[in-house]
């Protein structure tokens, strides 16, 4: 028998033993949505998860969402009433935001690769580029200029330090993303000087920190970075954008991350930074922390099967549409995310067994020898913390399978 992850402390069951999510019975969510596969997100626990960042984060830093984390329509409309904007990689992921009528919302652009289509919809579309190059430069300034826009242009930098999620420094890796440190000053003082609407840095880390220890660490030199580039460029930057990677515990042995401590944290690094950050305005890019422990994926147990002594509960689910839990594709270790049986949530485990998915592939499990209460076709399986990177992470198309359906509560 192998562990699981923890179970968000969020859910409850009913009286006759079935996972409530919202408020609502499982079989009662199914049947609005019209059956299984089922993404049901808790608009509950999203709320609870800003308040929490709010409660705990000196006033007037900014809260973007990443809209890669879950671009559901509905949970972008509900987010969108809570947070200053949103952090978006594509102009896919802009057209989500105008389809969920956020159109008008404060947007950060990010990532590396973006296509003139992608540059001018960010520039029409009032969004600051977060510019990965001086060719990216040179193509968002001519874009605006046939636009007739001034373009929100900041500086990504790609910082002269890795830490590790234990807090370890190693060697600085090549990679595609933003300038390097030493670069930055000049790039900041070209673009003023072009004239545009220069809107700060961009300095990004790393994803999914639990240790409060190294999150503060990763932002202490984050600061003290930002503040060395503002003195060599002689300015006073307008933003700094911290990135996020605020983790959530999904699997064994993991624990939730001490938000206050690294918010503590944080205000005292901002009171030991550089004068050229007084009116910086700080901002914070979230997603996975404020969005994955909302989600449940459910699933039907479609068949039930013996094989060399082992016991497999087979369902109309997957990899496919949730395929961080299954691995994924097999790669070690194969950790098992939060499951139940949610027709027989909080029940007593009576046999170890398989859970695998549909797809006709051996790496689709998503739990591997786990202790379940007994379960048969028919029955449903819950996997928790689904909420971030799940179907639109997931390759939805593999064997041309029916789309997953998505409820929020």
């Amino acid at each position: 028998m192998k562990p699981t992850g923890p179970l968000p402390p969020y859910f409850t069951a009913s009286s006759a033993g079935e996972l409530i999510i919202g408020g609502s019975p499982v079989s009662e969510l199914i049947a609005e949505a019209g059956g299984t596969p089922l993404f049901v997100y808790d608009n509950n626990i999203i709320g609870s998860q800003i308040t929490r960042f709010r409660a705990a984060m000196p006033s007037g830093i900014n809260l973007y969402y990443s809209v890669s984390a879950n671009p559901c329509e509905d949970v972008l409309r509900f987010i969108g009433r809570y947070v200053e904007g949103f952090r978006v990689v594509s102009a896919g992921e802009i057209e989500r935001l105008k389809r969920a009528e956020l159109a008008g919302i404060p947007m950060t652009f990010a990532g590396p690769g973006k296509s003139e289509r992608e540059i001018e919809a960010a520039i029409l579309a009032g969004a600051t580029i977060s510019l990965e190059s001086e060719g990216e430069a040179e193509r968002a300034i001519k874009a605006a200029g046939r636009l007739g826009k001034k373009p929100k242009l900041a500086v990504r930098v790609d910082p002269p330090f890795v830490i590790g999620h234990d807090g370890s420094e190693s060697v600085v890796a090549p990679n595609p993303f933003g300038f390097d440190a030493a670069e930055a000053p000049a790039i900041i003082n070209g673009l003023i000087e072009a004239d545009v609407d220069f809107r700060g840095i961009h300095i990004f880390t790393g994803s999914q920190w639990l240790d409060a220890d190294a999150l503060i660490k990763v932002h202490r030199q984050t600061i003290d970075l930002a503040g060395a580039i503002a003195d060599a460029a002689g300015i006073r930057l307008p933003e700094l954008n911290l990135g996020g990677g605020f983790g959530t515990p999904c699997l064994q042995g993991e624990w939730p991350l001490d938000i206050d401590r690294v918010a503590t944290a944080l205000c005292d690094s901002l009171r030991e930074s550089s004068d050229m950050l007084a009116t910086t305005t700080l901002s914070i890019e979230l997603g996975r922390w404020i969005v994955a422990e909302s989600g449940v994926y459910v699933t039907r147990i479609v068949d039930k099967k013996e094989s060399a002594g082992r016991t497999f509960l087979i369902t109309d689910g997957g990899g496919h549409h949730l395929i961080g839990a299954t691995g994924p594709f097999g790669e070690p270790p194969r950790l098992n995310h939060p499951i139940a049986v949610a027709n027989k949530f909080g029940a007593a485990g009576e046999e170890v067994v398989t859970v695998t998915g549909c797809l006709c592939t051996p790496f689709d499990v998503l739990g591997d020898d786990v202790c379940l209460p007994l379960a048969q076709p028919g029955d449903l399986i819950a996997i928790f913390c689904a909420g971030a990177y799940g179907l639109t992470a997931s390759p939805q198309a593999w064997e041309s399978r029916p789309l997953a359906l998505e409820i929020m509560v």
